[in-house]
């Protein structure tokens, strides 16, 4: 498995620059012609919905939305959030919410870390931090793949220190009564990409090879 850092701050990623990048990769995986690939980057800010959107969760102000062939709903990439795009074939028989689970581990995993207790809600996909004093359980890290021909591609989003009042003009991942939040919110100081980075590519340099026949698989 490669890792690639396709833009990082200041050299923002377009979304559609990145979605063709990511079309060309799985064809490549698909054909055995290029070895599993993960890119890390930042994005323009932009908002993409999933084939689950609907048409209330969408903007309140008119706010163009990027259509992709992602499961899940909508959400928002952009600075100061680190959106990943693993490119993987998957063992048959494919067990897609076995991967989302191994994603979802990941983000976990990057939050212990930094000394942040994050989990999992029963029913929605994501990385989470439960309700406190602080507000209502909220979302650190979104989820939306897909998976054709045993290759999947699109993936995560964890949010290091991006301004989040994108979320007030939409309903986040189509989840009412939710909110989202970054690990600079959970500790009261500025967690910039360049400082989570290594964290979120040694975890995932840990678990993903775990999805490989003949290797242990996460319970």
């Amino acid at each position: 498995m490669r890792l690639v850092h396709l833009g990082l701050d200041p050299d923002f990623v377009d979304y559609e620059e990145a979605w063709q990048v990511q079309r060309d990769t799985h064809a490549k995986v698909v054909a055995g012609e290029e070895p599993d690939t993960v890119y890390l980057l930042e994005h323009r800010a932009v908002y993409t919905a999933g084939k689950r959107t609907e048409p209330q969760e969408r903007p309140n102000d008119g706010t163009p939305v990027i259509d992709v062939d992602r499961g899940g709903k909508i959400t928002w990439h952009g600075p100061g959030q680190i959106t990943g795009y693993p490119i993987v074939r998957l063992p048959a028989p494919i067990d897609v919410v076995g991967y989302v689970r191994h994603l979802e581990e990941m983000m976990i995993r990057v939050c212990a870390d930094f000394g942040v207790e994050a989990g999992r809600v029963s029913g929605e996909s994501g990385t989470w931090i439960a309700a406190d004093e602080r507000g209502p359980r909220r979302k650190i890290g979104a989820i939306g793949i897909r998976v054709s021909r045993q290759v999947a591609m699109h993936g995560f989003a964890f949010n290091c220190n991006p301004d989040l009042s994108w979320g007030d003009v939409i309903i986040p991942c189509g989840i009412v009564g939710a909110g989202v939040t970054s690990l600079s919110f959970e500790l009261g100081r500025d967690v910039p990409v360049t400082e989570v980075l290594p964290h979120v590519e040694k975890h995932l340099a840990d678990i993903l090879p775990t999805l490989q026949p003949n290797r242990r698989a996460l319970t």
